[in-house]
């Protein structure tokens, strides 16, 4: 028997840009979905928290580049 894995959504926030979901969905498995309030990240929670922690890291990454100019 096949079990089912239950997904869960996450909203994207404002300063991930175009660039860094590109790599985030090259490197996790989830779904990504248009809405009218933006992208919409759809997979396993487990997923979704890496998801999460990988976007922190680069917004931190490029706020430190931002800095140093």
């Amino acid at each position: 028997m096949i079990e089912d894995k239950e997904e869960y959504q996450m909203g994207v926030p404002n300063g991930v840009g175009e660039a860094m979901l590109a790599h985030a969905y090259e490197k996790f498995d989830f779904k990504l979905e248009q809405t009218e309030f933006g992208p919409l990240l759809i997979g396993e929670y487990e997923e979704l928290v890496k998801v999460r922690e990988y976007l922190a890291n680069a917004i931190q990454e490029r706020l430190k580049e931002l800095e140093e100019l």
